[in-house]
């Protein structure tokens, strides 16, 4: 079931509120050139979303917090049967008035006319610059009119200010419903994962794979890949974002895929598994693979209310530097090692990120001096991971790399939403026990 619109209205009343005096413009995604006159598909801009529901581009949302008759317009492209004989069905100034709950509708093309009057009496204008070529210079010459005339009507508003810190922290706790939705995605998503092991097999192409994957996405009913899928065998497992997928399943390889669908109304799943192509882990990828999983089962028991992202990294890190510690391919103290980041040539990235509406979703991971205590609500990803290479430099002092390591990457990922009493593995239905990376 879609996020309902009653809940798009409560954001909006709650929107409204954070926002004081100030007015919001928010513009909808555009379409975006692919070639020529093809266009990509369309995916409309996340804060947009969020806080309307409307799927089209080019779109305006206001929300005017002054005008208590009037507080959400939009402007939308109008009903027009020879452009939908073309281009699909719209919904005009009326359904955006009837279906996504605006008090006002109007053209598009009337925003550069109608803008000013709608924003004069705010308090200050909150628009995100830097992002939207076109409605930018409207803003600002809105703005400037007021300003223009202030010392005649003795009102204008203060100044800019940014909407992204009121909509990151309100999309940082996911409602009941939104969980529903990244529950959806985390099934799917693990079903495909699921799908991808039962076929690999030493002869097939990483990109066969991807085809796998992404068919049972689309089968499901979801809109298409969260994110470039990655299906990286053997050594590129070692290139975190390897999107090329275009190599062959070698026989006593690892097969490394990171890959998720997003649904209908925009929420995403992000999995990573790693299993032996022939079914089969050789004794150094056994070692390591079932090191990066107690990194990450550390990790994930770590996620509670009142922890924060700090502490899941921390836990991880510090499982993988004392099992590296115990194979050779480090040595020194634990606490010298994390301090002094002399692993980072075997793992150099974070534990995880948040997600939601976007894969890497918004929210802030500090709060200036301190880490952002883990709430209820909060989902992020946990995914600790190993990448055996001659990419990087081995820090002075450690030990060379032996063959018989290189070539072997792994991540193992899950998304991992926090519970009123600890957390709930979202992704839990896409196995990762040694075993079952096993035929």
């Amino acid at each position: 079931m879609v996020i309902p619109q009653t809940e798009f209205h409560q954001r909006r009343v709650r929107f409204l509120e954070a926002l004081g005096g100030a007015a919001a413009v928010i513009p909808a995604a555009p379409l975006v050139r692919h070639h020529a006159d093809v266009e990509y598909p369309f995916r409309q801009q996340s804060d947009f979303w969020y806080l309307t529901g409307f799927d089209e581009p080019g779109a305006v949302a206001l929300f005017l917090p002054h005008q208590s008759d009037n507080p959400f317009v939009l402007f939308v492209e109008p009903r027009d049967p020879s452009a939908e004989v073309w281009n699909g069905f719209r919904w005009g100034c009326e359904g955006a008035v009837e279906h996504f709950g605006a008090d006002l509708a109007h053209p598009r093309a009337e925003l550069a006319s109608r803008l000013a009057d709608y924003l004069q009496g705010a308090e200050g204008i909150a628009f995100r610059v830097g992002r939207d070529a076109v409605v930018e210079p409207l803003v600002l010459q809105a703005w400037g009119q007021q300003l223009d005339r202030a010392p005649r009507t003795g009102h204008a508003a203060l100044g800019l200010v940014a909407p992204c810190p009121i909509l990151k922290d309100m999309r940082l706790r996911k409602s009941p419903a939104e969980l529903e939705r990244l529950r959806e995605a985390a099934r799917i998503s693990a079903e495909a994962h699921e799908r991808a092991r039962e076929v690999a097999r030493p002869g097939l192409s990483e990109r066969q794979i991807q085809a796998v994957i992404e068919q049972h996405f689309l089968e499901q009913g979801a809109r298409g890949p969260a994110y470039g899928s990655i299906v990286a065998g053997g050594d590129n497992a070692c290139v975190l974002h390897y999107t090329r997928n275009d190599a062959p399943l070698r026989d006593g390889d690892l097969l490394l895929i990171d890959a998720g669908c997003s649904v209908s109304d925009y929420y995403n799943g992000d999995i990573t598994r790693t299993f032996p192509v022939n079914g089969r882990f050789s004794g150094e990828q056994r070692a390591l693979y079932e090191l990066v999983l107690e990194a990450q089962l550390a990790a994930i028991a770590s996620v509670a209310p009142g922890a924060d992202a700090e502490q899941v990294h921390g836990a991880a890190l510090r499982v993988l530097v004392e099992g590296l510690l115990h194979l050779g391919l480090l040595n020194g103290s634990v606490d010298d090692l994390i301090e002094q980041g002399a692993y980072r040539h075997l793992y150099m990235h974070r534990t995880g990120h948040w997600l939601g509406l976007d894969v890497h979703d918004v929210g802030a991971y500090r709060l200036g001096e301190h880490p952002q205590p883990l709430e209820p609500g909060m989902v992020l990803t946990v995914e600790p991971g190993l990448y055996v290479s001659d990419r990087l430099a081995v820090p002075e002092g450690q030990p060379q790399i032996e063959e018989r390591w290189k070539g072997i990457g792994i991540r193992i990922e899950d998304d991992v939403a926090v519970t009123e009493v600890g957390h709930e593995v979202l992704t839990a239905s896409a196995l990762k026990a040694p075993a079952a990376m096993e035929r």
